[in-house]
């Protein structure tokens, strides 16, 4: 039967041992990390009920997902996110943990959306969530540990930036420049998009949409534009309204700061998250050449438990997915050179040495090592040939001379020099 009549399936991804490479790479450091600020690690099921992605997102969000009804008839989804699964988990559990509860997890995740660069079917998604924590560190704490995500890899502030904004700010914005409060939800719409549109279409949905005169539209824009706290304190005049929010974002930055990494870390209000549950401070990471889509996003999202019949907690999170990361890795020239290795390739000149070369072998793998060796009768040529494609850093030759004098050869395969090694040493 013809290979082709079984091509992967669009939107999805082989791993063979380079590209698992990868992969496991940026896992590790991921893991790392998460465990540097205390996290706990976590994980759910792949198969979840439909409802709970309707409960979170709306009806909309069916078309994006991979469902269908179940053997027992229920509806059924793959998950598309984690954070409705870490609801449903703590809805259970929640009343009787201590808080904050730090938990991490690396799903494989999946939507039916269309295949276009930096976006697959499926991908491998680094979720963080702080729960039970209302106050500005826990913000600051989350956006840290993506920051650090990041550098563990080798980014560095030239690489990315973390643009970061409040909606509730925002919205006290729209109420400065004149937006009624039955249009906030159309101009956080609009800014959500503002930067992948035509600003004449921009300020088209402005005025038709949100209802603004073009000097409101002007002014928005000037807003939206600024670039620090007090640029924006400047603009907004004793008009703002914002004084709490403004000052829990001086916090959170003067955190980051105390940490090191303001230079990681840019004020945008149109970064809005278009997700409709995040409730406070969000932020998106990118490239600062501004080449590829969010490497990263998240904010506080305090309601979300309480929609899956849990406990009324606060909650602040990210997601950062494995296919933009894996790019913007590669443009930098941070993808590790992938080669096989193994500690030790083992070569019998005849089969009479093949009994005391597994006894040897499975020694060394008991102590903690890694060997290989040709699991047929070849010639020692072939055999040394096999050790170089394995990426052995030791030969062990096992001769009968060799035998006789109670011991082997041990090559290194990256000098050429050798030496005995007495088999009581291997005992």
């Amino acid at each position: 039967m013809a290979t082709s009549e079984f091509a992967r399936l669009p939107g999805f991804r082989d791993f063979p041992p380079e590209d698992l490479a990868l992969r496991s790479h940026i896992q590790e450091a991921w893991r790392r990390v998460a465990r540097r600020y205390g996290f706990s690690e976590y994980d759910g099921p792949p198969l979840e009920s439909l409802d709970l992605y309707v409960e979170k997102s709306g009806e909309e969000i069916v078309g994006q997902l991979y469902d269908f009804v179940d053997k027992g008839d229920r509806p059924v989804a793959l998950r598309p996110e984690m954070t409705p699964s870490l609801a449903r988990i703590l809805a259970d559990r929640s009343r009787g943990m201590s808080k904050p509860i730090r938990w991490f997890s690396m799903p494989q995740l999946f939507r039916y959306e269309r295949q276009q660069r930096g976006r697959l079917r499926e991908h491998f998604q680094w979720n963080v969530d702080i729960v039970g924590e209302a106050g500005v560190g826990a913000d600051a704490e989350v956006v840290a540990v993506a920051i650090d995500g990041l550098r563990e890899l080798g980014l560095t502030s030239e690489d990315f930036a973390a643009r970061v904004s409040d909606r509730r700010l925002l919205n006290a914005v729209l109420g400065v420049v004149g937006v009624a409060s039955d249009r906030r939800s159309a101009a956080f719409g609009v800014i959500d998009k503002i930067e992948r549109m035509p600003a004449e279409k921009a300020d088209e949905l402005l005025r038709d949409e949100v209802g603004l005169n073009g000097a409101a539209v002007e002014r928005l824009r000037a807003i939206l534009a600024a670039s620090s706290i007090d640029e924006l304190a400047d603009l907004l005049g004793d008009e703002g309204g914002a004084d709490e929010e403004m000052a829990n974002l001086r916090d959170y930055i003067g955190i980051l700061m105390s940490m090191g990494l303001a230079d990681f870390v840019e004020l945008d209000l149109r970064i809005v998250r278009g997700l409709a549950y995040y409730t406070g401070i969000v932020f998106e990471l990118f490239d600062r050449k501004g080449e590829l889509r969010a490497i990263c996003g998240g904010g506080r999202y305090d309601r979300l438990l309480e929609l899956v019949g849990g406990e009324a907690l606060p909650a602040v999170g990210f997601g950062m997915g494995d296919v933009v990361l894996g790019e913007l890795l590669a443009e930098r020239d941070l993808v590790p050179e992938y080669r096989p290795r193994v500690d030790y390739f083992l070569v019998p000149i005849t089969e009479d040495q093949r009994a005391e070369l597994l006894r040897i072998a499975h020694v060394l793998r008991e102590r903690g090592h890694s060997v290989a060796y040709e699991l047929r009768e070849r010639g020692v040529g072939k055999q040394m040939k096999a050790a170089t494609r394995e990426g052995a850093d030791t030969v062990l030759l096992l001769g009968p001379d060799e035998m006789e004098r109670g011991c082997v050869v041990a090559r290194d395969m990256q000098t050429g020099e050798e030496s005995d090694v007495p088999l009581s040493e291997l005992a």
